[in-house]
């Protein structure tokens, strides 16, 4: 109890260098050993790390006083071991008796695995044998069905076709036409008459059976040709390819003939199936179209009216139309079935316009010739109008692409010459011009050449369209400004005196009628230069908004970067207004342009340009005020790291300015653009922004 009781020894005395410094002959606790160790260490990271709070100085002796322990370390490590490594030689006795000892299994496992390996690839190649004999065997097997299936095919083909004779209709005159069969068909029997579409239907159905038999056996024929069995069966292959062909024409011709909707549609899936579509094509063509496009247009010209030139077409169309919307309709409307598989068929193309084609070549072929540039354009439209009857046809937007493509369309239009009739029409334009001027007759207009009818109707739109981008191009839209102003002046002026001259034998009553119609004309073409000047502003703010584009990429360039403040201005500013100084200052605006017109181009674009810049510039300063703004209070309470302040409320940047300075050159104040008083108040500080001074 004593000793519980006894005070205890005090703890020795601890100096300042234990309280406040490092432990004598120990590391200091941030210089960790194990980091040396590791396997991704890095010397340059390590410093870095720590020269934020250990001096270069400390590190530097910290690590010598490292190394030279670690140096320590390693000579008595190689003199403790050094006694060992010397009596090594000594020590190992007899290590080639133990070697021998140990080669011996070594060597009989390997014999093993020798014998092992050498009957697994013995086995192998055994295995890739048979492989091969198998595939060999799968091939022969398959090319010995492929063979068998060909020959089952040839014989069923062969025995359907022979079964075509036992219905009632004679084919085998293979060169029946229309007036045969009519002929043919007073004989036959009344039984036969009140079955005909019953036979015509039976005799398509097996048609079609033996095309797709046959379109099978195409598909057997092209994957084997190359073998004796197939080569040997290739002639009756081709007879009954040929008597399929002939059988199928018949039948088809048969079933137009009576109009039989369920015999044609079986034929055509037999065309179909066969791939031969242009067969039934030239059938339809020569069996139906070719007679009625003969009765319309004949090959002779014998029939033509004296006086008349017989190259007119328009009269000939509408008979056309006529014939088709009565006679071929009907096949039209079943080649355009929906999910029938038929729309492999072209008869719009390939029968109907191809026999009009060659008939008109043949027949007229003086309709195609632009000499006659009146009925010519007749012509063009009559043909143009019977295009669209024939599109109308067409079953969807799809199957009108598809006729617009076909090669037969294509050559019908090429026959329409349109470059050699504006030729021609631009050449009568000029006779009469000049005969005019000699003529002193600087009033008179020829009519019919100046006609808006005389222009294809398909083409107004597009040469709408070529002018509308011409009056774009800047200086041919100075040029034409300056026409109109001539023009005008011409008209209001001298021809306006001109015509009540001549006119001064009318009442009064009349000239003031004619001479509010040419001062009206005048104004209206007056009237067009607003539009021209719009189109040049819109030209010239479109090249200037593409310097522009360079505004983006400021933020980019200043945002979280060291890079101080710009101190000059940015350079995009200076191609801002380049594109209309360079107009402004160009031979054709200081040729053809007044100094009126020219000042409302350069306040128009002015105007538009500083508001595409106002633009911009305000949406470009919004979002890096907002990102400023979160970067702030992501930062708050920490040291911010040096870089350009995006805020500009201190200060007018020179690239606004410099602007300002460019729009004053030109002869713009820019103090009088609103756009460009928004965009100084956005950017200038509060006591500055009532104040604009470059």
């Amino acid at each position: 109890m004593s000793d519980q009781n006894s005070p205890s020894p005090p703890p020795p005395s601890r100096t300042t260098t234990d309280m406040f410094g490092d432990p004598i002959g120990s590391h200091p606790q941030w210089f960790k050993q194990s980091s040396f160790l590791d396997a991704d260490f890095d010397s340059e990271s390590y410093i870095a790390d720590l020269r934020t709070f250990v001096p270069f100085d400390t590190l530097r002796s910290e690590l010598r006083s490292h190394l030279s322990a670690l140096k320590h370390e390693l000579v008595e490590l190689i003199n403790r071991d050094y006694a060992d490594f010397v009596n090594l030689s000594t020590k190992l006795v007899d290590v080639d008796s133990a070697v021998v000892r140990m080669r011996a299994p070594l060597t009989e496992i390997r014999e093993k695995i020798v014998g092992f390996r050498e009957a697994l690839e013995g086995s192998l190649v055994a295995l890739q044998s048979g492989l091969a004999k198998r595939a060999e065997a799968a091939a022969a097997r398959e090319v010995l069905e492929l063979l068998l299936d060909t020959f089952h095919v040839v014989s069923k083909v062969e025995k359907l076709i022979q079964e075509l004779p036992s219905v009632p209709a004679d084919w085998s005159n293979g060169d029946i036409n229309f007036k045969e069969k009519g002929h043919l068909s007073n004989g036959i029997s009344l039984h036969h008459a009140e079955n005909g579409t019953a036979v015509r239907e039976t005799q398509s159905m097996l048609l079609e059976r033996i095309a797709s038999e046959m379109n099978r056996l195409k598909f057997y024929f092209a994957h084997a040709q190359n073998l004796p069995f197939i080569q040997n069966m290739e002639k009756r292959i081709q007879s009954a390819s040929s008597l399929l062909d002939a059988s199928l024409g018949h039948c088809f011709v048969d079933g137009l003939e009576h109009r039989d909707e369920s015999a044609v549609y079986n034929c055509l899936r037999a065309f179909a199936a066969i791939d031969n579509a242009k067969s039934a094509e030239d059938i339809f063509r020569s069996t139906v179209v070719a007679p009625l496009i003969l009765k319309v247009i004949p090959h002779s010209s014998s029939g033509v009216v004296g006086g008349q030139s017989g190259d007119e077409l328009e009269e000939d169309y509408k008979e056309i139309k006529r014939y088709i919307e009565k006679d071929c309709k009907f096949l039209l409307e079943i080649a355009s079935t929906e999910n029938s598989g038929l729309h492999v068929f072209s008869f719009l193309a390939n029968s109907v316009l191809k026999e009009v084609l060659s008939a008109i070549q043949k027949g007229k072929p003086g309709a195609f010739s632009p000499g006659r540039p009146t009925e010519f354009l007749i012509n063009y439209k009559s043909s143009v109008d019977f295009l669209a009857q024939l599109e109308g046809y067409c079953p969807s937007r799809a199957a009108v692409a598809k006729f617009r493509t076909e090669a037969v369309y294509i050559e019908f239009m090429k026959q329409w010459n349109i470059g050699v009739y504006f030729s021609l029409r631009y050449s009568n334009w000029l006779s009469a011009g000049l005969a005019a001027r000699k003529a002193n007759k600087s009033g008179s207009i020829p009519g019919s050449e100046w006609a808006v009818a005389a222009i294809p109707d398909d083409l107004v739109h597009t040469i709408k369209n070529t002018n509308a981008v011409k009056c774009r191009e800047s200086p041919s839209a100075g040029q034409l400004i300056h026409d109109l102003n001539c023009l005008a002046a011409e008209i209001c002026g001298g021809y306006l005196e001109h015509v009540l001259e001549r006119l001064r034998s009318c009442s009064t009553e009349v000239l003031d009628i004619v001479k509010h119609s040419i001062l009206q004309s005048g104004k209206a073409l007056k009237d067009i230069i607003p539009q021209l000047i719009t189109s040049i502003i819109e030209t010239l703010v479109g090249q200037s908004v593409e310097d522009l584009r360079q505004l983006k990429g400021i933020t980019a360039t200043y945002r979280m970067t060291n890079k101080p403040q710009p101190v000059r201005y940015s350079p995009y500013v200076s191609g801002v207004l380049r594109p209309l100084k360079l107009f402004l200052d160009g031979e054709h605006a200081a040729a053809y342009l007044t100094m009126e017109t020219k000042n409302e181009l350069l306040k128009g674009a002015a105007f538009e340009i500083t508001d595409r810049y106002k633009e911009l510039a305000v949406s470009l300063v919004d979002v890096a005020r907002k990102t400023e703004t979160s970067l702030q209070k992501i930062r708050k309470g920490a040291q911010r790291r040096g870089g350009a302040n995006l805020d500009n409320s201190e200060y007018i940047s020179d690239t606004d300015k410099e602007y300002g300075r460019n729009l004053s050159a030109l002869g713009v104040e820019a103090a009088k653009i609103p756009s460009y008083c928004t965009l100084w108040q956005c950017v200038a500080p509060a006591d500055e922004q009532n104040t604009i001074k470059f």
